[in-house]
């Protein structure tokens, strides 16, 4: 089971970990880390999954914005989300969005995106960004 933390549209997070995950449905469901409870939230609720290496975290690392010569991503990309927060990152594998195409719209498959962190030392692994919170994505040259 994966380490995530949930980002609410809120502003809002919960830790877990992921027992039932896929961008193609419009929930999931994981286990609180504080009470082991069984929680199930719907992915319009959300701004993004950071899947994490631990849940405690290093608050007084300060993590690198810069991108580096990372060869297996393809994409920088810079996301900035509804609520004005900003996350930059690469994508693996083609832009899975057109010029002018809406994130949100009911053609896409998928709910979101996979974005890597450009700091291999960032205690996230991997982040699912939702398409729904999202208000600009910027390709980087």
């Amino acid at each position: 089971m994966d380490k995530v933390v949930l980002h609410f549209n809120g502003g809002s997070i919960l830790k877990g970990r992921l027992l039932n995950f896929s961008p193609l449905k419009d929930s999931l469901s994981l286990k609180e880390a504080s009470s082991n409870n069984k929680v199930g939230v719907a992915l319009r609720q959300l701004k993004a999954i950071f899947f994490v290496k631990s849940f405690k975290g290093d608050y007084k690392y300060k993590e690198q914005k810069a991108y580096t010569a990372r060869k297996i991503y393809n994409k920088k990309v810079f996301v900035k989300f509804k609520d004005a927060e900003s996350v930059v990152g690469y994508l693996d594998g083609p832009v899975p969005w057109d010029k002018g195409f809406f994130l949100s719209d009911k053609k896409m498959k998928s709910r979101g995106f996979l974005l890597f962190p450009v700091d291999r030392g960032s205690n996230n692994s991997v982040i699912f960004v939702i398409n729904s919170a999202v208000s600009d994505v910027t390709v980087v040259p």
